[in-house]
This record gives C-alpha cells, structure tokens and sequence, in this order.
C-alpha cells in the first residue's frame, strides 16, 4: 500500500507542476519580461509535448524496470524544475518545462500497469481510482495552494517545494518498488487484447476530452458573464465541480470492477447531459450549480474508466495503450480549446456548451453501438 501511495502522490505531484503556472501567469509574466499569452504557452506547450511524446517514449521505455523508471522520471521533474526557476531565462523555463512534460509522458504511460500490478486483478477499477483521486487533487488542491503561496512569496517557491517533495517520493519509489521485467507483470498485457474496440476507448476519450473543453475553457466567462455570478464566486464554484470530480472517481472506481464498459457510458452520458443542462438552464443558478457538480461528477472518472478499458482490450503491452489514451487525452484538450473559441467567437459562450454536449452525444452513440464489433471478431494477438 505504502508505494501505492507513493505512485499516486507522483500523480498529484505531475498534475500540479503542470497547472500551476495557469494561476501564476501574471507573475511569471512580468518577472520574464514576456507577454501573458507567451507564459500562458508554458501550459499549453506542455500539453502538446505530451500527446507528442506519449507514444515514442512508451516504445523507447518498455524493456525498462519499472522501479527506475518511475523514480527517474521524477527524479528529472525535480532537476529540471528548479533549474528552470533559477533562471530569468524564458526559453530556458520553456525548456525545462517541456523536459518535465517528457517525462510526465513516460510516467502516465507506465503508471497504471505498475500500479495495477502490485494487487490481484479483480481490484483493478479501485487501484486506478486511487491514482486518480490524487491526480484531481491537483486541481483542486494542488494548483490553488500553489498558487496562494506563489502570490504571498515568489511564484518560484511551489515549484522548489514540488520538487523537493519529488525528490523525497522518487527515493521512496526506489526503495519500495520490487525490480521486475515489465512483461512479467500480470497488468502487463491486455487480458481480451482487440484492435477495434481499443480504438473505440482511445476515440472515446478524444472526443469526449474535445467535447468538455469546447464548453469548460470558458467556463470563468460563462459563470460571470451568462449564469450572472459575481467574480468571486468562481472559485468557490469550481471547488464544486473538482469535488465532484473526486466522488465521481470514488464511486465509478467501484463499479469498473464490476462493469468497466457500463462505467464509462454512464460518466459520458452524464457529462452529456451535464453540459445540455447548463445551456438550456444558463440563466438559473441553482441549475448551474447542479450542472457544474454533474459535470464535475462525471468529466473526472472518465479517463479512470478508459483506463481501465485499456487494461482490457489493450492490442500490445499496455503501457503503449496508455501512452496512446495519454495522447488523445491531450489532443481533445486542446482541440477542445480550439473548437471553443471558434464557437464563442460564432455563438457565444452557451454556444460552446451546446458544441461541447452534441459531441459528448456523439461519443455516447460510439460507446452504445461498440458491441457491434463483437459480431464476426477476431481476437488480435498480444504483441511484445
């Protein structure tokens, strides 16, 4: 239990060095002397370098012991970040972040198997529930207290202590976690290895992934500007959905044990209606409200839930089809973004939500017609 834990601090860890700077960029800014979107590029560069690095570096990692690697890869958070605050060099900021994002690609793609593996199988949905309960607690947590402190001392303080603190878990790691060969994992390899419904799983969190940022990258603007609340009420209200998210995570993580496939239309079809009862219901808040926590509820345990569908159905070594999902995760997040800017700029911010849900509705169609596939099919074979 006790490297359970430590494996899912790590995701706490990675999650908040990755979203801190979203509360800190005024600072960061005017102390780099660059523009606000130039050091909002600090995030978003290191979304893109991990959908962009995923999958190569599972490949280049996969013969690697999972004790080393795990610890490495937190071992270079550490290094790197704090050598990036030391420095009033932007490129070297940005460099160092996209290091850092390298090596959250290497540790989302390896983490599950690893984590999965240290128990028997038929709690495979609460072990990934755990990992994810710490990586939401980032947001809710993690980058809030980050961010306070940043702005009572220096934006460079959280990230120091980030790094001492993965320093301390990367040790731990290395003490607790047993040396074996990847391979020989039980959570190695999918246990009903198909190639179609692995691309329904990694097409479901893309689309998915794409239909909740359409709506929630504006979510500020619609809380504000639509739902009429006050500025600062939007903290308090995003506190709601992260805290939904987190008893989202709880409770699907018992039910994928159960029902992994069932799981996963239940958290799409919510997060579709979710985000149609905010465009319909935008001028009452008390249904904002409902809606937020709905979303909250179900936006979270999604990708758990994929997940653990990749444990299943994974064609290869799992970590490949972790690093996949990682990807498209990405990828959704930022076309998400994209997509909802062009449908603000075409039909304001309800609009987006409205774009958002009807491809949330696509993915919910995907998911029903899945058991399609098993007419005529064809196990494919584990490859090493």
């Amino acid at each position: 239990m006790s490297v359970l834990l430590a494996i899912a601090l790590s995701a706490f860890i990675f999650n908040t060095t990755e979203n801190l700077p979203i509360g800190l960029l005024n600072l960061m800014s005017s102390d780099l002397g660059v523009s606000l979107p130039a050091a909002g590029f600090l995030v978003t560069g290191y979304g893109l370098a991990v959908a962009v690095v995923s999958l190569p570096m599972a490949q280049l990692t996969r013969h690697m012991p999972r004790r080393f690697v795990l610890s490495g890869v937190l071992v270079v958070l550490a290094v790197a970040t704090i050598g990036s605050v030391l420095t009033t060099s932007y490129g070297v900021l940005l460099g160092a972040r996209i290091m850092v994002a390298v090596a959250q690609a290497v540790f989302w793609a390896v983490m599950g198997s690893v984590a999965v593996g240290l128990f028997s199988p038929e709690i495979r949905g609460r072990v990934l529930a755990v990992t994810s309960v710490c990586g939401s607690l980032a947001t809710l947590l993690g980058v809030p207290a980050g961010t306070w402190l940043g702005q009572h001392t220096r934006w460079q303080v959280p990230f120091i202590i980030l790094s001492v603190i993965a320093l301390v878990i990367a040790a731990l790691i290395a003490v607790l976690l047993p040396t074996t060969r990847p391979e020989e994992s039980h959570a190695a390899f999918g246990s009903a290895p198909d190639r179609r419904h692995f691309v329904v799983v990694l097409l479901t969190t893309a689309v998915a992934m794409t239909g909740l940022y359409t709506g929630f990258t504006y979510i500020g603007e619609f809380i504000t500007e639509v739902a009429g609340f006050p500025e600062r009420v939007v903290g308090p209200l995003l506190f709601v959905y992260g805290g939904a998210g987190i008893l989202g995570v709880v409770v699907l993580g018992h039910m994928l044990d159960r029902r992994p496939r069932g799981s996963l239309v239940l958290a799409v079809s919510v997060q579709t209606a979710a985000m149609l009862l905010l465009f319909q219901s935008a001028g009452n808040q008390a249904m904002v409200i409902t809606g937020l926590a709905l979303l909250g509820w179900s936006a979270a345990p999604i990708f758990t839930a994929t997940q653990a569908r990749i444990l299943h159905v994974s064609p290869g070594r799992t970590e490949i089809g972790f690093a996949a999902n990682s990807a498209a995760f990405n990828v959704g997040v930022a076309a998400g973004a994209f997509l909802g800017g062009a449908a603000l700029s075409a039909f304001g911010v309800r609009g987006a939500f409205l774009v958002g849900a009807l491809l949330t509705l696509a993915t919910v169609a995907l998911l029903l017609g899945e058991p399609l596939l098993a007419s005529g099919r064809r196990r494919t074979p584990v490859l090493s």
